[in-house]
């Protein structure tokens, strides 16, 4: 996770407060949606590459589903500990969320 993005998530808030979402934080700035607690070992990193029209509506087509590590001394490629490419926000941020919660044992 770039410096950048951390400033995001730490930064973020709704009405003084993170979005949350089963417990944890849930950001987006841009095409890049960070899920996670930075005090976790891991944080799940969406980065949305094209959008498509639904019903009228721009939505999330093609998405990059990384967990990286959120030590602050690794550079960013060594931060990556899994990466795909799936279709749909639905199926990558599901993806995304079993592989976080895996990694952080719950």
């Amino acid at each position: 996770m770039t410096e950048e993005e951390k400033t995001i998530l730490e930064g973020a808030t709704v009405e003084g407060k993170f979005l949350m979402y089963k417990g944890r934080p849930l950001v987006r700035e841009g095409n890049t949606i960070i899920y996670g607690n930075l005090d976790d070992e891991y944080v799940l990193r969406l980065i949305i590459m094209n959008e498509k029209e639904f019903r009228g509506r721009s939505v999330p087509d093609k998405i990059i589903i990384q967990i990286t590590k959120t030590d602050k001394d690794l550079s960013d490629g060594e931060k990556i500990v899994k990466q795909e490419l799936k279709s749909g926000f639905a199926e990558a941020f599901g993806l995304g969320i079993v592989w976080l919660e895996r990694l952080i044992g719950e």
